[in-house]
């Protein structure tokens, strides 16, 4: 029977799965980026105000705080057209520390039950209670945590199997070679830029709501290093890659006792080495290429 701890770290598994794939969509179609955990505070933020002080429901306050986080990173992907490579990281990064710098200044509080409740700067967001109040248990939460998380997988699939994901790989690989088969980069790198962060923002509002307080230093630097770190480790050649990317670092490194306080440490020389001896991570295009004809051949014998 599986204890709340271990529900609570499952579920964490999911939610910051959620961000390594809106890293990893990025990633394939060739941009890199540091502020994905940008789009995952503002629909935190936004989700939990929405659910805590306005009374939304919280399937609405999900498709609201991913919106807005869409919203921003569809902003931000305009204003960076003209930048790609290293300037396009450091863009990403600088809005990022400027939404978490904001959310230091962000106050917004209601008097419900004669209690002052809402974000409050450096205090943070706390009393987020959708589910104590609406009697979710820590079991039915996890499973509606990977229930969306199997969603946005499946879209993924059906994304990287249509035309739109072999833009989005071609751009990655060859930007010349997209404008040469009479397409527009820009507008593909916009469209991407929007996906991933709607897929950000439906892992914040998840997140924001698991752990029932918030706070703008959650959303800092290393949120979105690791984000981009778990699709090079785990592979860029399925969208499999990121999520074992995130179990190789949450479940294994923070769970085994023997590398707990060398966390950091270990994650940081595993980066280094894939980058290394395997560039595009465990599960780049060759691996998943050769293992889908080895599975072809398993079912035909």
């Amino acid at each position: 029977m599986l204890n709340d701890y271990l529900l609570t770290v499952i579920s964490n598994i999911g939610m910051i799965s959620l961000i390594a794939l809106s890293a990893y969509l990025l990633l394939i179609s060739g941009e890199i980026s540091f502020g994905q955990q940008a789009y995952f505070g503002i629909s935190a933020y936004a989700g939990a105000i929405a659910t805590t002080l306005w009374g939304w429901p919280l399937w609405l306050a999900l498709l609201f705080g991913s919106s807005l986080a869409a919203l921003a990173a569809g902003f931000v992907g305009l204003l960076t057209l003209r930048i790609s490579g290293l300037y396009f990281s450091i863009a990403t990064l600088a809005f990022a520390e400027m939404v978490r710098l904001s959310l230091f200044k962000l106050s917004y509080q209601l008097e419900i039950d004669g209690e002052l409740i809402g974000p409050n700067g450096a205090e943070g967001f706390g009393e987020i209670r959708w589910i104590f109040d609406n009697d979710v248990s820590v079991l039915e939460y996890t499973l509606l945590i990977y229930g969306i998380l199997l969603l946005v997988l499946f879209c993924l699939v059906l994304i990287e199997r249509s035309r739109l994901g072999m833009i989005f790989r071609m751009l990655g690989q060859d930007p010349l070679l997209t404008r040469i088969q009479g397409l527009n980069p820009v507008r593909y790198k916009v469209t991407a830029a929007i996906l991933a962060g709607f897929i950000a923002g439906l892992g914040g509002t998840l997140y924001a709501h698991s752990f029932t307080y918030i706070e703008p230093q959650i959303f800092n630097v290393m949120l979105g290093v690791h984000a981009l770190a778990y699709g090079l480790i785990g592979g860029l050649g399925t969208v499999l890659g990121p999520l074992i990317g995130v179990a190789i670092d949450i479940g294994f490194l923070e769970s085994v006792r023997v590398f707990q306080g060398y966390r950091m440490i270990v994650f940081g020389g595993l980066v280094a080495v894939m980058l290394i001896f395997m560039p595009r991570g465990i599960l780049d295009e060759n691996r998943v290429y050769r293992l889908k004809n080895l599975a072809q051949r398993w079912f035909r014998a």
